[in-house]
């Protein structure tokens, strides 16, 4: 398991982890030891394919989604795997944000489909 409690895309009081929780295939985000934002995702060989994001609605419009997506889309490029985003969520990350776009297989590009590059 993956566990961090410090992310540089938004400011937190020190109650929040962020975690890849391996078991139930997904990445965390606890606020005071409640999961507010969870990214479920298979693990493929060689890809993460993340398939939804959900945020509890207590925690809702705080920003914390963008965190989870920070921590996880770094862990996944990290492992050396490379990012399949069919989480709409994740999808609209990647194109906001710049630094992942040599390690996203895009869902309708030949090599997330297992064919191809």
């Amino acid at each position: 398991m993956t566990e961090n409690t410090m992310s540089t895309e938004d400011r937190f009081t020190p109650d929040v982890t962020l975690r890849r929780n391996d078991a139930q295939h997904r990445y965390e985000l606890l606020v005071g030891g409640k999961l507010a934002v969870q990214s479920f995702y298979q693990d493929l060989p060689g890809h993460i394919d993340f398939s939804h994001t959900e945020t509890s609605p207590d925690f809702e419009g705080q920003g914390l989604g963008k965190v989870l997506a920070h921590f996880a889309l770094d862990d996944v490029v990290a492992t050396g795997k490379r990012i399949v985003p069919h989480c709409p969520f994740i999808a609209g990350y990647l194109r906001k944000h710049e630094g992942y776009e040599q390690f996203v297989d895009w869902p309708d590009s030949p090599a997330a489909n297992g064919s191809g590059a």
